[in-house]
């Protein structure tokens, strides 16, 4: 069975880096330079954003429908995520070497399953959640912060 996960589109970012640190935090919003070559997980990339690289903390609305899973929560913007990624059939490098908590949901929004996942094990926990066949995406987030990292489609 074949997924993809795929990155942010950037265009709704873009703008914001041009933006003082001052414009930024109105809007809840900080700027950050990479210190660490791990822990900054861009989302439109769906790789580290490197030590050296700007990234914008903010808030992102994963799940936007009116039910009951909604969900917003804090994510990482490169400022050189230029195009969102896409990976097909593979896990992204941001989320291979996580511990992953895989939220499954239905066409109408439902969520129908959940699983943790050790690093290394986040593609045989997707294909499980997969198997079901009422399940049309699922979302992973870092188990310990809660961060979405990216949504997988079955395709």
């Amino acid at each position: 069975m074949s997924y993809c996960f795929e990155g942010l589109d950037p265009g709704p970012y873009r703008h914001l880096f041009s933006f003082d640190d001052a414009e930024l935090a109105q809007q809840g919003i900080v700027r950050m330079t990479v210190d660490s070559p791990r822990g900054f997980p861009c989302r439109v990339t769906l790789v580290e954003a490197q030590p050296g690289d700007n990234v914008l903390l903010l808030n992102h609305a994963s799940r936007t429908d009116a039910g009951p899973y909604r969900t917003t929560h804090a994510i990482f913007v490169s400022e050189s995520g230029s195009a969102a990624a896409r990976y097909l059939d593979e896990i992204p490098p941001a989320l291979a070497t996580r511990q992953l908590s895989l939220r499954a949901f239905d066409a109408a929004g439902m969520m129908v399953a959940a699983m943790l996942t050790e690093p290394g094990a986040a593609e045989d926990g997707l294909l499980t959640l997969l198997d079901n066949p009422a399940v049309v995406e699922v979302d992973a987030h870092n188990a310990v912060r809660g961060c979405f990292a990216a949504r997988a489609r079955r395709i």
